[in-house]
């Protein structure tokens, strides 16, 4: 099983003492939009990421100083850099390092600079959404310029995790970069909704909260199959079959 997720914009570089890491199997992609993105001015910048003035200037520097090879020294394990609302929920410093290999086989990570991402690879500070209509050579923005390629890694890494199943805990705007008429596995969208005066809403803030928690005792519980999922109470959330599919399960409270 491969649970997919989104990246975060909150990032946290601070020094860690875990020695393990991979290397982004995208890299040389990454390079090319990344010398694109090191020939903008804050300014350009800032009307492409449509971002403040101070945010701008942030990532210009993180994008001048964009430098291959990655190391301990100039990167970051991404499971550990993300700190957004999803990877506060996912509880990294409770993972010790057996949870971290299942979590290497099984979570990936979605994003507009590193394609797709395993938890121990090491990456460089950034700001890329994937909806960013950065223009790379011939291609118009970043879903045509990662064409096929995260799909067809997405497929590798399937296919290796034991299960064919890929468990959708990813935001609309980073699963579009994934060409689902090419995926060689079950794809299961999950949603998180909540009863609002008898209509069930998806409440961003905290679905986002849930799919960090799901994916935590994914982790914890080494879940590879579809049906463990339907068990789970994850913040409060439970399995509502009635409004559940083969192919979409929804989780209410």
């Amino acid at each position: 099983m491969i649970v997919l997720l989104s990246p975060s914009k909150t990032l946290d570089f601070d020094k860690h003492s875990n020695q393990h890491y991979t290397l982004p199997r995208l890299i040389k992609d990454s390079n090319k939009l990344a010398e694109i993105l090191k020939a903008l001015s804050p300014s350009e910048i800032k009307q492409l990421m449509k971002v403040s003035d101070n945010i701008a200037e942030l990532n210009f520097e993180r994008f001048s100083q964009f430098q291959i090879p990655f190391t301990l020294d100039n990167a970051k394990q991404s499971i550990l850099a993300f700190k957004g609302d999803v990877y506060e929920s996912l509880e990294v410093e409770k993972l010790d390092n057996l949870d971290l290999a299942f979590a290497q086989k099984h979570i990936r990570i979605l994003s507009g600079l590193y394609g797709l991402l395993r938890p121990l690879d090491l990456m460089q500070p950034y700001r890329l959404e994937m909806g960013t209509k950065l223009a790379a050579n011939e291609y118009k923005d970043l879903y045509s310029f990662w064409g096929n390629k995260v799909t067809d890694l997405l497929n590798e890494d399937t296919e290796l995790s034991g299960s064919n199943l890929i468990v959708n805990l990813a935001s609309n705007e980073y699963f579009k970069a994934i060409n689902k008429e090419l995926l060689k596995g079950r794809l299961l969208n999950i949603d998180f909704k909540e009863n609002r005066n008898g209509v069930y809403k998806i409440i961003a803030f905290n679905a986002k909260k849930a799919r960090g928690a799901m994916a935590f005792q994914i982790i914890k519980q080494r879940i590879i199959e579809a049906e463990a999922l339907q068990s789970l109470i994850v913040n409060d959330y439970t399995f509502n079959e009635d409004l559940s599919t083969k192919d979409h399960f929804v989780f209410t409270k």
